[in-house]
């Protein structure tokens, strides 16, 4: 498109038919789309941008108000190793099992022959987890730089891109802790290991929903389903509830005994009979049906009882989050380039967790 500029020095578009015949606007047309132009280039500015119009009484305030997203420490809900296996493609980790005949074949009948001594023996094998590389570039140019400057170091453009880049690899490793990742269904996170049991039949409703019977109902049944499940080898330390549900637990467990919470009853009945006075309910988003219905192996609110140990459950991150050193060929244009390894997370031991779906 070509722009003639009129008398007055307003840009006149140069707009043609698909034949080629000039469009002549009047001035009104004119005025319109002047207008138009104005207001889309203001708001380009002031949506996405640190370029806004200002007057003499208009002032910018000191501190800057930051995006919220959903954030929290991965850490308290499942073993994180970090460091380990640095660059490797794959992390192989062997799992051993007994393999040998029972105790009392071991029995001996001293000074009698024909004795014979039973022989025990130990297997193994391995889980091959494959890690991913992520990566993400930095960019900016001296003028992006210089014009952040003009608002009195309000906006240090640089600290901002790099933290935008930080928030990104946090936050897709926090979602691949949990949902694995969605290009890729053979990685699983917590919430969806193909290979843990899940009971449908416990909880069929939100806790903070049942009744005085359902709860005692749970109490009684929750702990006997975790140690059916791994046949009473282990013990659980943690019970992660959908957040939503979570949030209604500050009920009472009796309308006419109101001392104590759901939440308190069920974290006392957990310690008590755990011994475990560290026992966890921990709340999640993702474990709300509407976080994960997207997601493989999901679609359902999720409750998971476990016990996080690293040997039962882990992820890694190989390399975690660094950042190159920033870099320009031309004095104009600059970059730098943030890159990390990790897993997803795998189950070595998936009869120490038990998810319980409704």
């Amino acid at each position: 498109m070509t722009v003639i500029l009129n008398s007055l020095g307003k840009a006149i578009p140069d707009i043609r038919y698909k034949n080629g015949e000039k469009v002549i606007l009047n001035n009104m047309e004119l005025a319109l789309a002047h207008s138009l132009e104005k207001r889309a280039n203001n708001e380009v500015k002031n949506a996405l941008g640190f370029d806004v119009p200002i007057t003499t009484m208009t002032a910018i305030h000191k501190t800057m108000v930051d995006q919220k997203f959903y954030e929290f420490d991965i850490t308290k809900y499942l073993p994180i190793e970090v460091g380990n296996a640095a660059f490797a493609t794959h992390i192989v980790t062997y799992r051993s099992f007994y393999s040998g005949g029972d105790f009392e074949t071991g029995l001996m009948n001293t000074g009698t022959g024909g004795n014979r001594k039973p022989q025990a023996d130990a297997r193994f094998d391995s889980i091959d987890v494959p890690t991913w590389f992520w990566s993400d570039t930095v960019s900016w140019n001296l003028l992006e730089l210089k014009q952040a400057q003009q608002n009195n170091q309000l906006i240090d453009l640089l600290t901002q891109k790099q933290a935008a880049s930080k928030k990104m690899w946090d936050l897709g490793v926090q979602a691949a802790a949990f949902f694995g990742l969605k290009t890729n269904t053979a990685v699983r996170g917590l919430l969806n290991q193909s290979d843990v049991n899940s009971n449908t039949a416990l909880i069929t409703k939100t806790i903070s929903s049942m009744n005085d019977a359902e709860f005692q109902a749970l109490l009684q049944g929750i702990m006997g389903a975790f140690a059916t499940n791994c046949s009473y080898t282990a013990m659980p330390d943690v019970f992660i509830i959908p957040y939503a549900d979570y949030l209604g637990l500050v009920s009472s467990t009796n309308v006419n005994f109101s001392i104590k919470t759901k939440l308190n009853y069920l974290l006392e009945m957990f310690k008590t009979v755990t011994g475990n006075d560290n026992f966890k309910i921990l709340p999640l988003a993702y474990g709300m049906q509407a976080n994960n219905s997207t997601i493989t192996g999901l679609n359902k609110n999720r409750y998971v009882l476990m016990n996080s140990k690293p040997e039962v459950i882990r992820m890694d991150i190989p390399v975690p989050f660094t950042n190159t050193l920033q870099n320009t060929l031309n004095n104009f244009d600059y970059q730098s380039v943030a890159y990390g390894q990790f897993t997803g997370a795998k189950a070595y031991r998936p009869l120490e967790i038990l998810y319980f779906d409704y």
